[in-house]
């Protein structure tokens, strides 16, 4: 069997509305990194669920890359040339996530002022993705299993039934038996959504990933930066497989990334596992008054120890920090360029 190159990569681009281009040039596989027997595992359930039109659930928890592997079924498909939509229910409030995914008419609520088709529409021919599954309401888990079972949209304000071809994959980090257990999520849309279930493994349970993908996300941002290729130290790697990573591959990636920023200019990079969460605000303060730090200082180390505490996750730090997205991956560029 040919050597397979795998990594997870993490996208925290905001995603534009109805379907995402697909790749060019590069396969599904070429996206997914791991040797290990973990990850071999889930190579070998994408190819067989690929082909089939069934409903996939992926479990894992956050960062583990759910959406890379919803991205790899849909490219494995033969869906492939229709679209990729992805939804992130705990981003919407239950009012706009029903008019997204279902559509609307006009008048149908206020600022209604045109129909409009919803994700579900958008969809045709290809994939529908909603991650945090768990998350969304029991007035819209009702409408979603009857789009289901009908195969057919209804927009909200309308009683008029819309044929749908698409395919669903969903993601949840929690364990949706128990949601149903408790009361939370209904009993016959789980089972409706769990035909094919999927788990990503957690970064602790694939150690042997993990210089694969370190070395991964350092050739990546020093491409994308133009550094030279830099080094990880013997040590440094050997610290990096004894951390936990409780936030996982997107947690690994950030630590790449602020290591890349703190070590330009040098032929190798350093990592230390955090402690706690990350360093809080005060002690970013105080180490900037003992050290005099200057005012540009100040905002790259506390950018970085906001990344530190979300684990990576930038949408949480840009929000957190009062910014939007593109603002912060262009202070982070600045900081890898040396600025």
């Amino acid at each position: 069997m040919a050597a397979r190159m795998p990594v997870f990569e993490t996208d925290e681009r905001a995603a534009p509305r109805g379907a995402l281009p697909r790749p060019v040039g590069v396969g599904w596989r070429e996206r997914i990194v791991g040797r290990s027997p973990a990850m071999e595992r889930v190579l070998e359930l994408i190819e067989r669920v690929a082909p089939l039109r069934v409903p996939v659930l992926i479990v894992g928890e956050t960062g583990t890359g759910k959406e890379l592997v919803a991205r790899a079924i849909h490219e494995a498909s033969p869906r492939a040339r229709g679209p990729f939509v992805p939804v992130h229910c705990a981003a919407l409030p239950e009012g706009l996530l029903e008019s997204e995914l279902f559509g609307h008419t006009r008048g149908s609520f206020t600022g209604a002022v045109a129909t409009r088709r919803g994700l579900f529409e958008e969809a045709a021919g290809g994939t529908l993705f909603l991650d945090e599954i768990s998350t969304i309401s029991p007035a819209i888990q009702v409408k979603l299993l009857r789009v289901l079972q009908d195969r057919a949209v209804r927009r909200v304000g309308s009683n008029q039934a819309i044929p749908v071809d698409f395919r669903l994959v969903a993601a949840t980090n929690v364990e949706l038996a128990g949601e149903v257990a408790a009361g939370r999520f209904r009993e016959d849309l789980y089972y409706r959504l769990a035909v094919f279930p999927i788990r990503v493994p957690p970064l602790r349970e694939r150690r042997s990933d993990i210089p694969l993908l370190a070395r991964h996300f350092l050739d990546r941002f020093a491409e994308e930066n133009g550094l030279e290729p830099l080094e990880i130290p013997p040590a440094v790697l050997r610290r990096m497989l004894e951390y936990s990573w409780p936030g996982n591959v997107r947690e690994l990636e950030n630590a790449v990334e602020r290591a890349v920023v703190l070590n330009a200019g040098l032929r190798w990079i350093s990592f230390e596992p955090p402690a706690g969460n990350g360093p809080a605000p005060p002690a970013v303060l105080e180490r900037a008054r003992q050290e005099r730090w200057d005012l540009a200082r100040l905002e790259r180390e506390y950018i970085l120890s906001v990344l530190d505490e979300v684990r990576g996750h930038r949408g949480r730090a840009a929000r957190i920090l009062g910014i939007d997205r593109r603002t912060l991956y262009r202070k982070l560029k600045g900081y890898l360029a040396g600025g």
